[in-house]
């Protein structure tokens, strides 16, 4: 079970940190923000004063005859970084620029942190072991307000989410089926967390919890010990590319180094609340309540969502206008993370958006 534990931990903290996002402010429109909700209630029962998201767009809005934007497009980010990892090139390059997909000239472009990252309120800003164990439900409940009541967004055209995002946009397209046009996921299954899932999602949670330093959450020195182990396991990235990275033992010694000392800038109850909010993730049920078109793109080589399990077939048969895409392994590909070099995937968002309905037009 510690073996698995190390396995997920790298997972979710090491392969994603490694690949920093590089923040460009200079699109069209930047501009970034705080929204705050007042009094809010957790599906826990727990309760905070007030709860912060934090957010960035570009763009420019359009605005239907009553003052709302009906050109949104939300981008929802995965389980570590924040919404800034939108504007790492590999992203930013081809989806924001002129005549791309989602061209900030044409759209109006959200992307929050979420919570319990960045600059949203998070264990780490205070309360540590104190904070509200919030789930999914408590996640995209949040982010709804912040683009419905604070961003005054009436109409997505899409949702676009990856690993995190991805499972969570599914969530968006049951409990909002009216909001958008379309959703796309990347690196995810629309199903209950359950089998070897969960099975290395509460191993690494254990492990933090039984860190002799961890305090219930309490502590003064950040619990590491799985630390030193975890940053050894990333098999969320292509094997091909990590032989590329680390071709001699020296240099494999060097990438150790390296994802050890991010992992140790990292706050451990964050963590852990982190991987303990996907323990309400189950959509399959809803899935036929889902009235926006919907595309999820998978790569072959994806240790964290296995292509062999027959689950997302079986899932997508519930959905009314359904596309999934598998991708091969190849050069250009890392696994979980090839969800971070759009150039794989464009054709697919660009066919994609080509076939959604008509988007509303704004008013006069």
């Amino acid at each position: 079970m510690l073996q698995r534990a190390l396995i997920i931990a790298a997972m979710l903290t090491a392969a994603v940190s490694a690949r920093a996002a590089e923040v460009n402010t200079n699109w069209p429109g930047y501009q970034a923000g705080d929204y705050v909700i007042k009094d809010y209630k957790f599906v826990s029962g727990e309760t905070l004063p007030e709860v912060k998201l934090h957010y960035r767009t570009i763009g420019t809005p359009q605005r239907d005859a009553n003052g709302d934007i009906i050109n949104g497009v939300l981008l929802l980010q995965g389980n570590t970084g924040t919404g800034d990892n939108w504007f790492r090139p590999t992203l930013a390059d081809e989806l924001f620029k002129p005549r791309q997909p989602l061209d900030a000239a044409k759209y109006f472009v959200i992307m929050p942190d979420a919570l319990g990252r960045g600059g949203s309120s998070k264990p780490s800003d205070g309360l540590k072991g104190s904070f509200p164990h919030y789930r999914y439900r408590d996640m995209v409940d949040l982010a709804h307000r912040l683009v419905t009541d604070g961003l005054k967004v009436a109409h997505l055209r899409l949702v676009v989410g990856s690993s995190l995002g991805c499972m969570q946009q599914f969530l968006w397209a049951e409990w909002y089926p009216d909001l958008m046009d379309g959703t796309v996921g990347m690196s995810c299954q629309p199903v209950e967390i359950s089998g070897r899932n969960y099975l290395l999602r509460h191993g690494t949670a254990e492990a933090i919890r039984h860190d002799p330093d961890w305090n219930n959450g309490f502590y003064d020195k950040n619990p590491s010990h799985y630390q030193y182990a975890a940053a050894g396991n990333d098999l969320t990235e292509s094997p091909v590319r990590i032989q590329e990275e680390a071709p001699t033992m020296e240099a494999a010694k060097a990438l150790y180094d390296k994802r050890l000392a991010q992992l140790q800038k990292r706050d451990a109850n964050d963590q852990l609340w982190e991987i303990e909010s996907i323990y309400d993730y189950s959509p399959e049920a809803d899935l036929p309540k889902i009235k926006a078109h919907v595309l999820l793109i998978n790569n072959e080589e994806d240790f964290a969502d296995p292509p062999t399990l027959g689950t997302v077939e079986r899932a997508f048969k519930k959905i009314a206008h359904g596309t999934y895409v598998l991708t091969p392994a190849g050069e250009d590909t890392h696994g979980h993370f090839t969800h971070y070099y759009a150039a794989v995937w464009k054709p697919y968002l660009v066919k994609f958006m080509a076939e959604l309905p008509p988007a509303p037009t704004a008013g006069k």
